[in-house]
């Protein structure tokens, strides 16, 4: 709707131009003169100033005739803006201003317009362009006119200015806005002569999307005036804060109050009530909220926040309304400027003027048929109403005096007045053009230039206003520098329009932010409007406004709610924990006991115990059951690759090898008392030939098979297992439960069951020979261990359960040397008596004995 409403009044002010200067051409009467009223100063080059000094002149007539401005009431505005004109060609052609060396030996001279309705401004064009035109192309036996202005200095507003720019432009006549901010008129293929001292409606919305920004009120209302400035401000707003996750809940155009919109004017202000914003956005002119304001008033509204366009933010018209304190805080955006010196003693000189000067004194000087009806004010009038000047005229009136200023720093320069004085000589307006490109030049400390547009450099203050009892003034508190985009605000000057019991900033949000951690669910067709719903685990968000978790680096983890990532914890058998050095110290005191029997046994290696244990077997057994606890060594620290390839293998192929000569030897010793009688050949030859000694070979060479087979068709790697845990690491070898390593488990498992059985058939025999009972104990304390691990390995990665790996390793060698070799080393050290050949006869005579 904006859109449409935008391009139709951009339509109406170039469409109908040429219909309205018809109009216009037939409308003036000629014949009148023109009296020197303020409005006119003779000079060598001339200024044509636009300014309101009489009010809009609305009649019902359907055709755009221009009625006489000085029906209207007095605009006050208008007023102070000629005035600083007139001040500013004064401080140039007296040398008394900051340039005292600007323009030397030549004298400014001025049109001042009357500029109260769009007409009259297209009027007050087509006379400048009249001049052009017969400068141009002059009539045969009619001279040029010699006070041609080279330069437009206004009109006021963006909807005055856009007819104004198009029908200069045509001629290349530089024309310098004061207040026309709307950011078409940037356009330079529409616009080809257009500049401006006020910054354009771009800046000023992104000093307004930065100060919603600032105070996150992100659920406004936007109402714009039904002219080229307020739809196109409200446009670029609305596309803005698209942007920036601000969401408008109602939108509007405001028309001119008049009896047939009272009504839905009244029905606006309803509608804001039931959206519940706390602030609303007005990019308006004064006018329009003029008539607005008041019906606000009526309906009692209170604790809003009114955010207020350059235009009517720090105007007298719109804050005397009465009531208007009551609806809440108002702050906005104003232009930057200066107080110009000398300007305010320059206006009281004018007003103590006014009441003595004999006005049937002035010269009369003709203008033509256009100008006429333009320059009949009595500027001597005007001043004598003594106006008072506000911020919002300070800013303009700044403003004027910046242009006046840039007019001549162009005309110093095509003049040469640098170089030897200034040249006499005539000068066109499309001339200036460049020249006004690239003037810079400081006034009050603050720097002056156009950029490639046409447009200052300068920002905007932000203000609001402050009350102090019937009376408002309207301060400071922030600033908007558009290069780069910075906005700065001292919230401490704000005096909130608060309820009585809250403190702090007043917001204005559809839903609250939701915590970090939490996303949102939108819940309606605006996204401002969410229910905030947690992040599941294993992701996060750390910002308020995402509508979706982000997920966890693979390496990190977070709990359910989360705002960041946690490192997750690996997961090893660490050297220095407590748990650790337990198992190290219970593998120093195994890898102690084993190297200490074998030393014991190879000492007394022909003593009955030691022969009737295997003899040098034993050394075999405690070498492999050695090796088989150093194993465990592997499972501390991180995983290295040499660790992961022995580790397994190591224990599996080392063990096997005593699990072989415990199996060989329990099958020796039940075929000599038992079997030996039923096969003497078979057994005796597999004795003599080195038998038990093949047997063991072929057994622990197809175990070492196995896992060299295994290993080299899979090789175990350091691994970093993260999906057991989601918020750890478990670093240990690959493969740990594949099939390879199955089938070798299988082998060493096969071969401790054959050697439970044989063992367990040698119970009744001899007691020296009989170690069924303890064999037996040892195999199932082997076997309990390590069905305990791999039942906790499938519930459990942590280094608890690498732990009980390294205890499973060490009980299974402890438990073979305690059952097999302990009572054996027992004896040879404690009882020597039953070390004798003797005592062995006399064991084996009671075995045969009862037997029979």
């Amino acid at each position: 709707m904006t859109n449409l409403m935008l391009q139709s009044s951009m339509s109406m002010d170039v469409g109908t131009l040429w219909g309205w200067l018809l109009l216009l051409l037939t409308a003036v009467g000629s014949g009148a003169e023109f009296q020197r009223n303020m409005l006119k100063l003779q000079g060598d080059y001339y200024l044509a100033g636009f300014f309101p000094l009489h009010d809009n002149i609305r009649t019902k007539r359907e055709r755009p005739i221009l009625e006489d401005c000085k029906l209207g009431t007095e605009n006050k505005h208008g007023y102070h803006l000629a005035q600083a004109l007139r001040f500013a060609v004064e401080e140039i052609n007296n040398r008394t201003g900051p340039y005292p060396n600007l323009l030397p030996g030549v004298r400014l001279g001025y049109h001042l317009y009357d500029t109260c309705a769009i007409q009259a401004g297209v009027l007050a064009s087509v006379n400048v362009m009249q001049d052009q035109e017969e400068i141009l192309r002059p009539l045969p036996g009619s001279s040029p006119p010699d006070d041609s202005p080279m330069v437009v200095i206004g009109p006021d507003s963006s909807s005055r200015t856009m007819p104004t720019a198009v029908l200069l432009g045509a001629y290349l006549v530089p024309q310098i806005s004061y207040e026309a901010s709307n950011e078409m008129l940037s356009n330079k293929a529409v616009y080809p002569s257009f500049f401006r001292t006020i910054p354009s409606d771009t800046i000023q919305v992104s000093a307004m999307i930065q100060v919603l920004k600032r105070y996150r009120w992100t659920w406004i209302a936007l109402l714009g005036s039904d002219n080229a400035y307020g739809l196109q401000g409200m446009q670029s707003l609305s596309q803005q804060s698209a942007y920036h996750d601000i969401c408008i809940a109602y939108q509007s155009v405001l028309p001119r109050r008049t009896a047939a919109n009272t009504q839905m004017l009244r029905n606006m202000v309803d509608a804001i009530l039931r959206t519940n914003v706390k602030t609303i956005v007005l990019f308006s002119s004064k006018s329009r909220l003029q008539g607005f304001f008041p019906l606000v008033v009526e309906r009692n509204v209170t604790g809003k926040i009114w955010l207020g366009s350059e235009d009517w933010i720090a105007s007298a018209l719109i804050a005397d309304i009465p009531g208007i304190r009551t609806l809440g805080t108002f702050l906005g955006m104003s232009v930057k400027f200066k107080v110009i010196p000398g300007f305010g003693g320059f206006e009281r000189k004018m007003q103590e003027m006014s009441r003595h000067i004999d006005r049937s004194e002035f010269s009369k000087l003709p203008l033509g048929p256009l100008g006429e009806c333009l320059q009949t004010s009595d500027g001597y009038v005007l001043a004598a109403s003594d106006h008072p000047m506000d911020s919002y005229d300070f800013a303009s009136s700044f403003n004027v005096y910046r242009a006046v200023y840039a007019v001549a720093h162009a005309l110093h320069k095509k003049l040469g007045c640098d170089v030897g004085g200034c040249e006499a000589r005539t000068i066109n307006p499309w001339q200036l053009l460049p020249l006004l490109k690239k003037v810079r030049f400081s006034v009050g400390n603050s720097s002056m230039y156009f950029d490639e547009n046409g447009d200052p450099p300068t920002g905007y203050d932000i203000v609001v206003w402050l009350w102090r009892g019937s009376q408002w003034i309207v301060k400071e508190v922030g600033s908007y520098t558009p290069y780069p985009s910075s906005l700065t605000v001292n919230t401490s000057l704000i005096e909130w329009s608060l309820p009585a019991d809250a403190t702090s900033v007043p917001n204005s949000m559809c839903s609250p932010d939701c915590d970090f951690g939490h996303r949102r669910l939108q819940t309606g067709q605006h996204k401002c409007c969410f229910d905030c719903l947690a992040c599941p685990a294993a992701t996060f968000l750390n910002k308020s406004g995402a509508s979706s978790c982000q997920p966890c680096p693979e390496k990190e983890w977070a709990p359910p709610k989360s705002e960041k990532c946690l490192q997750r914890t690996l997961l090893f058998l660490a050297w220095d924990a407590p748990l650790s050095v337990a198992l190290l110290l219970l593998l120093a005191a195994t890898l102690l006991l084993t190297t200490g029997s074998a030393v014991i046994l190879l000492l007394h290696l022909d003593t009955p115990v030691v022969k009737s244990a295997g003899g040098r077997t034993c050394i075999v057994m405690l070498a492999s059951l050695t090796a088989a606890a150093a194993s465990a060594l592997c499972h501390f620290g991180l995983p290295t690759r040499p660790g992961c390839l022995l580790k397994q293998p190591l224990f599996v192929v080392s063990f096997a090898v005593c699990l072989a000569c415990v199996t060989v030897r329990a099958f020796q010793v039940v075929c000599i008392f038992k079997f030996a009688s039923r096969l003497p050949m078979l057994y005796d030859r597999w004795a003599k030939n080195h038998g038990p000694e093949y047997t063991i070979l072929a057994v622990s060479a197809a175990v070492l098979c196995v896992s060299v087979l295994r290993v080299a068709a899979d090789p175990p790697e350091p691994s970093a297992d993260l999906r057991f845990y989601p918020d750890s690491i478990v670093l240990e070898c690959s493969h740990t439960l594949s099939p390879g390593s199955w089938v070798e488990l299988a082998c060493a498992s096969l071969l401790s069951g054959l050697c439970f059985t044989l063992s367990y058939m040698g119970k009744d025999l001899p007691a020296n020979y009989n170690e069924a009972k303890c064999v037996a104990f040892s195999l199932v304390v082997y076997m309990i261990s390590w069905i305990c691990y791999f039942t906790l390995y499938l519930i459990s990665r942590d280094a608890f359960t690498m732990a009980v790996n390294v205890f499973a390793i060490l009980s299974s060698v402890l438990g073979v040397f305690g059952g097999y070799f302990l009572p054996k080393v027992y004896i040879i050290i404690f009882r020597p008596q039953m070390n004798t050949s003797a005592h062995f006869q006399n064991c084996i005579q009671m075995y045969t004995m009862n037997k029979q």
